[in-house]
């Protein structure tokens, strides 16, 4: 078979079946072309993507600016190594440091690797900084996470498919329940060794929770007091995907009325992945100031494709999208519009029971037990009437399009989940 031969949907699931490792499920649709906010499967059949890739595709599908600085660069020059200085990097860097208000920039390709690393600058800064003994440093984490899939990071998972015939597991991590800081305050004050805090400003595989408000400021102040880091880990829920550049709103690049009495907190690490390109090439980050991040030397990290040339102008590009195209604010002022019109439906039914979300991060919880096939059933139905989404923690259906959608075709969308969800009852 020629790699250029057109294929059916049928074919290409089969080919994946047969050929592939089965570690996805995914919705029995086979895409071939993507532009803003649509899709497009092998048959040439149009949908809104209401995924965006897990967020990553927050500045539409092949976004001509992000494209054309991928491929540009790719004709110049693709990859280095960091065993060279490239004339890209340094610009990236520049640029994502400035943006986000810290010194340093630790460039990783996906968001599993960044968060390996921000675990690692912590446990350095710990032992050089703070004072631990060494191997003695443990990291604290909430239940319910979902911060990537590597074996460091399933050993503090507590979801059994994820965990189960991995072991052994790595040591140093203490969990405790989201979105309670007391639960908080008492590890830290009965443990010295703790190091860090890591936490997700909304879980958002967990079926976007949305915390307390409160609950982030009041987690940044404890980890000031007991002298822990507070790790944020914004691969999903950064890059103006919840209607501010970050979620945990230091420094947001959204109008003042948008964040209007909200404190500003500013991580001791933030680490960004997914939508840091616009979805057209791995790359994450880890950033903090220099009083972290200076505890990493040479030998202590890296990756070869980490900071090549093609992911700095990608990076830079898909940043500048966000801030010329005003991202922020559409997600903001479009998420508040997509929650009063669900709201509208829900009072009027007993198959949803309730909308959340922040921005275009959103979700509704199907009246039905987690380990029913309704929320499955209800998203091949959407798929049916033109929009794909996929459902999370069982009967939890996660609804993220990329934040270039417009009012009407936002509208468009919730007639047609109303329609589906109408339907379905039927």
């Amino acid at each position: 078979m020629s790699i250029l031969e057109n294929i059916t949907s049928k074919d290409a699931i089969a080919l994946e079946e047969k050929h592939g490792a089965h570690n996805y499920h995914p919705l029995p649709v086979v895409l071939s072309k993507g532009e803003g906010v649509y899709v497009w499967d092998v048959e040439g059949k149009k949908y809104y993507d209401f995924l965006s890739a897990y967020s990553a595709v927050n500045q539409g599908h092949c976004h001509p600016k992000i494209v054309n600085a991928m491929t540009e660069q790719a004709k110049t020059l693709s990859l280095t190594s960091r065993a060279f200085y490239n004339d890209m990097l340094g610009k990236y860097e520049k640029y994502a440091t400035e943006t986000f208000h810290f010194d340093k920039l630790l460039p990783m390709n996906t968001g599993a690797e960044a968060v390996e690393t921000a675990l690692k600058i912590c446990r350095k800064w710990a032992y050089e900084k703070k004072g631990i003994a060494e191997n003695a440093a443990e990291i604290v984490v909430c239940e319910n996470n979902f911060h990537g899939r590597t074996t460091t990071i399933i050993s503090f998972s507590n979801d059994p498919v994820a965990r189960k015939n991995f072991g052994p597991y790595t040591d140093g991590f203490i969990k405790i329940e989201y979105d309670n800081l007391k639960a908080l305050e008492d590890v830290l004050k009965s443990n010295s060794n703790v190091a860090g805090f890591l936490v997700e400003p909304i879980q958002g595989e967990a079926g976007v929770y949305v915390p307390s408000e409160g609950y982030l400021s009041g987690a940044k102040a404890l980890c000031e007091k007991y002298n822990v880091l507070f790790i944020a880990d914004e691969v999903q829920t950064g890059i103006a995907r919840t209607g501010r550049l970050l979620a945990t709103c230091g420094n947001c690049s959204c109008s003042d009325k948008h964040c209007s009495g909200t404190p500003e907190i500013k991580p001791d690490i933030l680490i960004l992945g997914k939508a840091l390109s616009g979805g057209a090439y791995p790359v994450s980050a880890v950033l903090a100031n220099d009083t972290i991040m200076n505890v990493i030397r040479p030998g202590n990290h890296g990756s070869t494709f980490g900071g090549n040339p093609i992911a700095a102008a990608v990076g830079m590009a898909a940043l500048e999208v966000v801030k010329d195209e005003k991202l922020a604010e559409n997600a903001f002022e479009l998420g508040e519009l997509f929650r009063a019109e669900l709201n509208k439906f829900i009072v009027t039914t007993d198959l949803v029971n309730s909308v959340r979300g922040k921005g275009l991060l959103n979700a509704i919880l199907i009246n039905d037990s987690e380990d029913s096939s309704t929320a499955w059933d209800i998203c091949m139905a959407l798929k049916e009437n033109g929009l794909l989404a996929k459902p999370t923690h069982g009967n939890i259906i996660r609804f993220a399009p990329p934040l270039v959608m417009t009012k009407e075709q936002l509208l468009d969308c919730v007639s047609i989940i109303v329609k589906t969800l109408k339907e379905f009852k039927n």
